[in-house]
């Protein structure tokens, strides 16, 4: 049965979203303060964390930058509705996803599925069947979901993985912003939505300069982005 730890101080919504999503089949741990939901999703094994912006003795982004030390774990978080600069911090300390609140609870299990589908033991399976990847010095096994570069592991989130994975297996063509969204995020691109601006920014940051010490993903502004390979 799939884990989620549920991090939010509103205890009635907690045993909202518990009984919805226990019908859903999933097995469910609450957590009503960032210090225990820290220390829940570090030591024990969860397959995903719905973590609230606002908790008390340790804020979501302490909780999210401290598991993130440590575990590439998928995340979403709950933010205001509307929120933008939530959402953007959220996604830089490397949250997989955002959703606003008040949420829809089956809204909800969308999202929490469409992120599972990435990183599920029977998902993983088909990966393997996927080609890896070795463009100059990044090299990218999809049946372990392992980028390397320079022969060093480089720490992804299921979604910076699987962004990084479509830009390389289409390296030297033009990617689109709504189609990353759809494959990458399971969903449509919404309007002033940087969720996949943040998601590449973050992989910048993670694998650096290329062996020509240029960046790695070009951006093609108003409409997607492109890995440029030496390779190709």
């Amino acid at each position: 049965m799939v884990k989620l730890l549920i991090a939010d101080d509103d205890i009635e919504l907690c045993q909202l979203l518990q009984e919805y999503l226990t019908q859903e089949g999933f097995e469910i741990t609450l957590a009503h303060d960032g210090g225990s939901a820290a220390k829940l999703i570090l030591n024990d094994t969860f397959d995903l964390m719905v973590l609230d912006v606002m908790l008390p003795n340790m804020n979501g982004f302490d909780v999210l930058k401290e598991v993130r030390k440590e575990s590439q774990v998928p995340i979403l978080m709950l933010t205001a509705r509307g929120d933008e600069i939530d959402r953007i911090v959220g996604l830089e300390l490397g949250a997989d996803d955002y959703i606003g609140k008040p949420c829809n609870p089956r809204e909800l299990t969308a999202r929490i599925r469409s992120i599972l589908r990435r990183t599920e033991t029977d998902y993983s399976r088909q990966k393997k069947k996927l080609r890896s990847i070795h463009l100059d010095d990044l090299y990218i096994n999809p049946g372990s979901r392992e980028a390397l570069v320079n022969n060093e592991a480089i720490k992804l989130t299921a979604t910076e993985f699987d962004i990084l994975y479509l830009l390389a297996n289409q390296a030297g063509e033009l990617v689109k912003r709504d189609d990353l969204s759809e494959k990458c995020l399971g969903r449509s691109l919404e309007a002033y939505d940087r969720s996949i601006d943040m998601h590449i920014s973050n992989l910048r940051r993670k694998l650096g300069t290329d062996i020509k010490g240029e960046e790695r993903i070009k951006t093609v502004r108003g409409v997607g982005y492109q890995y440029v390979s030496h390779d190709t």
